[in-house]
């Protein structure tokens, strides 16, 4: 391509609303244009990256014999009523009707169009299993669509999913994606980690995150700095505490204590480690037929994690609730505690199972419970609620500990079991002629998202740093004086033989002053450029290294063999 012949405009403006260096990035140089709040043009640089990242994509893909398709965009909303997502989705999910009044969703991803594609299709266990994919625009109307391609309304995904007549299959598949995501974003030249994940809106158990570490991510994720443990804080684990505090000694008891509400004034006012200490966070806990308030106990110095909660309480949602409310319920913000609790539902942090010594509210105004035994509570719901800190031990291995760091996640994948195959009353006849719903995998990849995530771990201040698998061009000739015979005659000839050597090669023949020309190579961020300037009369050109910026001086006869060398 020839850069005087190229669509791409480069620009000094950055959008007003843009805050993250790949919205600024990429609309500055040219990858992409925004037509509407969350929705965006892919210029021909922008496609070039996309469909750079989409052939790696597909390569891995096929090596694990998974198979492309390509389904429609526009989804019949009545299988969605099937699945019984319609509602549960939320405003994201984008309806409207025909002409014919008919109603439709535009697909924000396609669980419930795939296995409309394989059921009565695929009717054996002899056919299993099967692993489909696509590469295929989404929708999600997004209340609030930001930071460019990371949180857009339309998006490209890769979107997988598998069938499999038995769980160990599906494990075997599940670890054989994992493997070719990795191999995916390695690839592309990215520093990421897979961690464990909660399954959200799409359902099902197993999910594991692949998250870009960028410290403009939005997931904070926990990751051990002794082996490759990793999790979302949504679900993060920690190992069983070993520096556990001395514990206070006393029996069973009910003291006063006035006016003493919050876990460090308790713990001052006891004199103990607020490990001994028993805090109650009360939630109002949304379920298909209304809401409900719950009350969630953990150890004093753990805080709840909300995801965990609504998983523990099986809930759709979560939300505070006010003093005012609890008071209403004859119940005294500040004081309240597990024993004799008839009034609401609890929910116990396994951190508590078995302990002694606690000190927590006794459900009256200034006064707490001391000495308190969990094991006289019999039938209460224990389940993971805390959120992991810094500094807590790693659960895989031994002598590791945990840290926080920002991640931006561009792949998920889920051991769905048969949570849309039963529903949907997709079965295949098993070995002994019986049926049964298959067993399903899913695995989705942002591919858009990817974009924005290599620009986000590999940018400067002069612009974006493309590693080698997502550059739109890998080598940018330039000619500092197009008007100089020799110069351009020699570019020419250059971009010609990398031409022929099948190198991506982009000519910079514009009748532009030199100093524009490098700030738009900066800013666009070819990995390398060659200057053809002034120094050829010598018989030397430059080579420039995108990723460090260094300049270096080469026989202009050999530097056909320089570029080969280094891609």
């Amino acid at each position: 391509m020839r850069f005087s012949q190229a669509f791409i405009p480069t620009t000094k403006e950055a959008p007003s609303e843009a805050v993250l260096a790949s919205h600024i990035l990429l609309t500055r140089a040219g990858f992409t244009s925004q037509v509407a709040a969350g929705l965006y043009n892919y210029l021909p640089l922008g496609k070039r990256v996309l469909k750079k990242i989409e052939n790696v994509i597909n390569e891995e893909m096929t090596k694990i014999g998974a198979q492309e398709v390509d389904l429609s965009f526009v989804t019949p909303a009545h299988l969605w009523e099937e699945s019984g997502r319609m509602e549960k989705f939320g405003k994201e999910l984008l309806r409207f009707r025909d002409r014919k009044e008919n109603l439709f969703v535009l697909g924000p991803t396609h669980e419930e169009m795939m296995v409309n594609l394989v059921r009565n299709r695929v009717t054996s266990y002899k056919q299993l299993p099967l692993n489909l994919y696509q590469v295929k625009t989404k929708f999600r109307d997004e209340a609030r669509p930001r930071f460019g391609l990371m949180r857009g309304r339309e998006f490209v995904m890769k979107d997988g999913y598998s069938f499999h007549a038995t769980t160990e299959d599906l494990d075997r598949e599940f670890d054989a994606m994992e493997a070719a995501y990795k191999r995916i974003i390695e690839r592309l030249g990215l520093d990421f980690r897979v961690v464990k994940a909660d399954s959200g809106a799409i359902g099902g158990a197993g999910s594991k995150e692949l998250m870009v570490i960028a410290d403009s991510g939005e997931d904070t994720i926990a990751i051990c700095d002794n082996c490759e443990y990793g999790a979302n804080v949504e679900a993060a684990e920690r190992s069983i505490r070993q520096d556990i505090p001395e514990a206070p000694e006393s029996d069973f008891n009910k003291f006063q204590t006035p006016d003493v509400k919050s876990i460090e004034d308790l713990a001052n006012f006891f004199k103990v480690d607020p490990y001994y200490t028993m805090k109650c966070v009360a939630k109002r806990m949304t379920y298909e037929d209304g809401d409900q308030i719950v009350l969630f106990f953990l150890r004093g110095d753990d805080e709840l994690q909300e995801v965990k909660a609504v998983n523990a309480a099986e809930a759709l949602d979560i939300a505070d609730v006010s003093e005012e409310e609890l008071a209403a319920l004859g119940l005294v913000p500040g004081f309240m505690g597990p024993l004799d609790m008839e009034k609401l539902p609890c929910v116990f942090d396994t951190g508590l199972k078995g302990a002694t010594q606690l000190i927590c509210g006794a459900n009256e105004k200034d006064f707490h419970y001391v000495g308190v035994d969990m094991s006289v509570l019999d039938a209460g719901l224990f389940a993971d609620l805390y959120t992991v800190k810094e500094g807590d031990g790693c659960p895989h291995c031994s002598g590791g500990n945990l840290l926080y760091t920002k991640g931006i996640e561009v792949g998920h994948i889920f051991k769905l079991g048969t949570a849309y195959s039963k529903p949907l009353k997709a079965e295949f006849l098993n070995e002994r002629g019986q049926a049964e719903p298959f067993i399903m995998g899913t695995y989705g990849m942002g591919v858009s998202r990817l974009i924005a995530a290599t620009i986000e771990q590999h940018h400067d201040e002069k612009g974006c740093i493309w590693t080698k698998e997502t550059a739109p061009y890998m080598v940018n000739v330039m000619v500092s004086n197009i008007k100089d015979e020799e110069q351009l005659a020699f570019g020419e000839a250059l971009y010609q033989q990398l031409q022929d050597a099948g190198v991506e090669v982009i000519l910079d023949d514009r009748k532009e002053r030199f100093g524009f020309k490098m700030k738009d190579a900066e800013l666009i961020g070819f990995p390398y450029t060659v200057i053809v300037g002034k120094e050829l009369v010598n018989g030397n050109v430059q080579i420039v290294e995108r990723a460090t910026l260094e300049k270096r001086a080469v026989f202009a006869d050999k530097v056909f063999a320089e570029i080969m060398e280094r891609l």
